[in-house]
Parts: structure tokens; sequence; C-alpha cells
């Protein structure tokens, strides 16, 4: 059976499609389990910290304070993650988005030791307590 390179980019596409859409439905059952829990506030922590993360990487690729170094390997972690291949595909319950918040840790860790936490700290647009949480990772 020979496929077509369009059918091939169909298949390609449709698996995309797939990921995303069971991605965001782990993620809003995440949400949706703290809001039904009653922990309203960690609820909303959680479904902003993905983009307070993508903020918090596009302020420091702008702050002078931030080493060239860092700030490649910064941009390299937003291709990566924009990029629609993995190491583990997205798709892949929670080991599809465990690669890409080991990466991101790894990457501010190697900022933090070099520019500082407190640079991380002046550019986070979330809670403190999610802050927290990402400074943890970094270690």
């Amino acid at each position: 059976m020979t496929l077509t390179v369009t059918a091939v980019k169909l298949r390609v596409v449709s698996w995309l499609v797939s990921g995303l859409l069971v991605a965001l439905a782990l993620y809003a059952a995440g949400v949706l389990a703290l809001v039904l829990a009653g922990r309203r506030s960690d609820a909303a922590a959680l479904a902003r910290f993905v983009p307070d993360c993508v903020v918090l990487v596009g302020r420091l690729m702008r702050d002078p304070r931030v080493s060239r170094s860092s700030r490649v390997a910064l941009a390299a972690l937003a291709v990566y993650l924009a990029s629609p291949i993995d190491l583990v595909p997205d798709f892949v319950p929670v080991a599809g988005q465990l690669d890409d918040a080991i990466l991101l840790a790894l990457v501010l860790r190697r900022l933090i030791r070099t520019a500082g936490g407190n640079v991380v700290r002046a550019h986070w647009p979330g809670p403190e307590r999610s802050l927290a949480v990402v400074l943890r990772l970094a270690g």
C-alpha cells in the first residue's frame, strides 16, 4: 500500500491535532478537579501556569541581565516547545508534558545560576505559589 505525500501529511496533522486535544482535555480535567474540590485559587493558578511560563521566557529573553548564552538556551527552548516534534510526543499522557517541564527546569536552573533568582522573580507574572513551584523545579 503506497501512501501519497498528502495522505501522510493528513495523518501527521490528524495525530498532532488528536494529541493536542488529549493534552488540553487532561489540562482541563486537572483544573476542573481542583474547582470541584473547592480549591479555586489552585485551579486558577494551574490554568495560568503554562501561559505564565511563556510570558516569563519572553521577558527573560529581553532582559539585559541575562547572558547571551542563556538567551540562546531560552530561544532554543521556545522553539522546542513550539515544535510539533518532541522527545516524547505531547499526546502521551503525563510523559508528553514531563519532558517539556524537565527542559524548562534545566534552562531555568542554568539561568538562575548565572543571572540569579531575583531576575526570574522580577519577571514572573503569576502568583507567588506558582513561582515557588518554578524555583523548586529549577532547583
